[in-house]
């Protein structure tokens, strides 16, 4: 005859504790059918547990439910019906219990925040982008950072942008979900997430509106402003009159021009050769700058006063040993150049303009030179150093035309 086993109660679990704890000279166990019994330690510790035959070995096991009373006997049951259900599906509590508690170490383990902050480190990117990386990263971390990646949705990335959109900051809600973006594609290459979420509301965001760097075009109107500038140096810095001299010639970003390093210039070849930052990651080639007469004059002179640094244009009283990063938009303005009439990068559009409507040069060329990419009739994309010949007798011309310019405004 099976033996009956009699279920119990709160009351007798209590009297039994009381009992144990005046005479705790061995273990108990105080068992309520089906496997489960409550365990009465030597200790005076007291312990759910579970007992069984494992599916597949057949072999006898005990798995733990916890602590008495933090767990009360009615749930200490639930989670024995839980096992029995497991068990006639085929399935090991313990190793179902071991696979939930593996994937709850992976949430806690690959929060958004943790993928996107090892993926941080990845980044190659100029101080001031990873400064302004930073902030748009922050405001992912404030609202979706603790949660696991793979657990967020495309909704939930929909709403945390457009609130910034609600409260007029378009730009950054595209950033947020461009910086997303890159998160979720390094995450899925680890096997960290199933998809990328950010490609899911690609469109669903204000699209942004072109702004055009403020550029002059005409050319009587230039010649005025190069005259201006080399009357910098009466009211402002040796460096920072060089930059200004210098930046209509070469008609690089003007971040790129501050960054210059006295290594990359070749007085010999004389040509200056540096990987554009804003390319760095996609390209990584170099751009060659042939150096004209003119400007190898301005950067043989310049390097009488900072060729003991490392930069070119190396300021002496900044933290960062720089021209700022607005410095060279504020000397314009200084010039008298009021309400964005131009830019230190708008130099570029400048060049663009009368490269091809003035001096007739090919667009391809002068793509080029502007560090664009630009491809063959094939499809190929021009290596930077191509048609290097061509480009050295484009920026020689460019500088004899700045000249003619100054002189034109001079005479007027």
């Amino acid at each position: 005859m099976a033996k009956i086993t009699v279920k119990l109660t709160d009351s007798k679990i209590k009297s039994e504790i009381s009992k144990h704890k005046k005479s705790p000279s061995s273990q108990k166990k105080l068992s309520d059918g089906d496997g489960l019994y409550l365990l009465l330690h030597i200790k005076g510790g007291t312990y759910w547990r579970f007992d069984y035959v494992r599916p597949i070995s057949k072999k006898r096991s005990t798995i733990s439910i916890g602590v008495y009373p933090e767990i009360g006997l009615a749930d200490a049951r639930r989670h024995r019906e839980a096992f029995r259900e497991l068990i006639a599906q085929g399935i090991d509590p313990s190793t179902e219990r071991k696979q939930e508690e593996e994937k709850a170490r992976f949430a806690l383990n690959n929060t958004f925040e943790a993928v996107a902050k090892e993926f941080m480190q990845t980044e190659v990117v100029a101080e001031a982008t990873r400064i302004r990386n930073g902030y748009v990263y922050q405001y992912l971390f404030d609202s979706i950072g603790k949660r696991p990646i793979h657990e967020i949705t495309a909704r939930q990335l929909l709403e945390v942008c457009q609130l910034y959109e609600k409260q007029g900051k378009p730009e950054t809600a595209r950033r947020m979900r461009s910086k997303a973006g890159q998160v979720f594609k390094y995450a899925l290459v680890l096997g960290l997430c199933d998809r990328n979420v950010a490609l899911d509301i690609q469109g669903l965001l204000k699209p942004h509106k072109q702004k055009h760097h403020a550029a002059i075009t005409d050319p009587k109107a230039f010649g005025e402003l190069l005259v201006k500038i080399d009357e910098y140096f009466k009211r402002g810095s040796a460096v920072m009159t060089y930059a200004l001299q210098i930046l209509p010639h070469v008609f690089v970003r003007p971040g790129e021009l501050r960054h210059a390093e006295w290594k990359d210039i070749d007085f010999e070849n004389r040509t200056w050769s540096y990987t554009p930052s804003k390319t760095e990651n996609a390209i990584g080639t170099q751009l060659v700058v042939p150096l004209s007469n003119q400007v190898f004059a301005l950067f043989t002179e310049l390097h009488k006063i900072t060729g003991g640094s490392e930069y070119c244009f190396a300021n002496y009283w900044g933290k960062t040993r720089l021209l700022s990063d607005s410095s060279i938009n504020k000397a314009l303005k200084n010039l008298g150049f009021e309400n964005g009439e131009t830019t230190g990068h708008g130099f570029r559009a400048t060049a663009r303009t009368l490269l091809d409507e003035v001096l007739k040069f090919p667009i391809e060329r002068i793509e080029q030179q502007l560090g664009h990419q630009v491809r063959d009739m094939h499809g190929r994309a021009y290596n930077r150093t191509k048609y290097l010949d061509e480009r050295t007798a484009m920026m020689q011309a460019w500088s004899d035309y700045l000249d003619s310019l100054k002189e034109q405004a001079l005479k007027s």
